[in-house]
């Protein structure tokens, strides 16, 4: 994770402080700005190890429960309430809906012809042609942003197959590199697996696309004790081996081994 380390000295050394539409409950609603750079690149190798971050503590948790989610294609944020996850609490209603998020998107595509279940398509298309150069999953579909309490961030997916390899690439439009960028390494390095075993193919490359990566003010200080930390070594993602669709993977059938790190560090989210 050291690449990481890396992206978040980058922006605090060279970042442009630019404002945001995110504010602060803390101050009542105070605006906040970020230090910001744009159009940056981090790379994994899923064979060296599982990318989650050990200068802090990842939630790992959380990120199993939210990656299920998305691909139950729920948009309602019970299930993670039910499961102790509270990331997505700030933008929910209060029947605890989001609108037409990753999970609509990611199963129920509405086209013309009706929905479209972009996942199970993207899988069986990966086991058919699996040089095709149309492993795609979208969630920015533009006729629905207005109806979404937060437009995706990482908003594209693209699968790519080489010498009996699965690589991924990730487009996220907005990279909170210090709360939300260690969590999405982490979603993005278990959805590539789990799409690898059910499709007969070994994890590759994670590679992850930042349009505008950002650091917010309220949590300088916490960056810059992170990057004081030097990171150890990376876990062992273990996947059920039993599971062969990728809808029937459950919490029990993935965890990781071997995961040490540093505390956590606290910071509060920019809504």
């Amino acid at each position: 994770m050291k690449n990481y380390l890396e992206l978040v000295e980058k922006i605090l050394e060279e970042g442009e402080l630019l404002p945001t539409r995110a504010v602060l409950k803390s101050t009542g609603g105070k605006p906040v700005s970020a230090f910001t750079l744009f159009g940056v690149q981090l790379r994994f190798n899923l064979a060296k190890g599982f990318p989650a971050v050990t200068t802090k503590k990842l939630f790992f948790k959380g990120v199993v429960h939210e990656l299920l989610w998305f691909l139950s294609g729920s948009t309602n944020i019970k299930y993670l309430k039910d499961n102790g996850v509270s990331i997505w609490d700030a933008w929910a209603d209060k029947d605890g809906e989001l609108g037409p998020v990753y999970g609509s998107q990611w199963r129920s595509w509405r086209g013309p012809k009706g929905p479209v279940d972009q996942v199970s398509r993207v899988v069986e298309a990966i086991k058919t042609d699996p040089h095709s150069r149309r492993h795609i999953i979208s969630a920015w579909n533009v006729g629905e942003i207005d109806q979404m309490a937060l437009p995706p961030c990482h908003l594209l997916v693209q699968f790519h197959v080489s010498n009996g390899k699965l690589s991924c690439m990730m487009t996220q439009r907005s990279a909170d590199v210090f709360l939300g960028v260690p969590f999405n390494i982490a979603s993005y390095a278990l959805l590539t697996s789990m799409v690898a075993q059910v499709t007969g193919l070994v994890p590759g490359e994670l590679v992850m696309s930042f349009g505008n990566a950002h650091i917010y003010e309220n949590h300088v200080s916490q960056a810059e004790l992170q990057c004081t930390r030097k990171p150890v070594k990376l876990p062992t993602l273990l996947l059920n081996p039993e599971v062969k669709n990728i809808l029937e993977f459950g919490y029990d059938d993935i965890r990781i081994e071997g995961y040490h790190s540093h505390a956590s560090i606290l910071a509060e989210i920019a809504v």
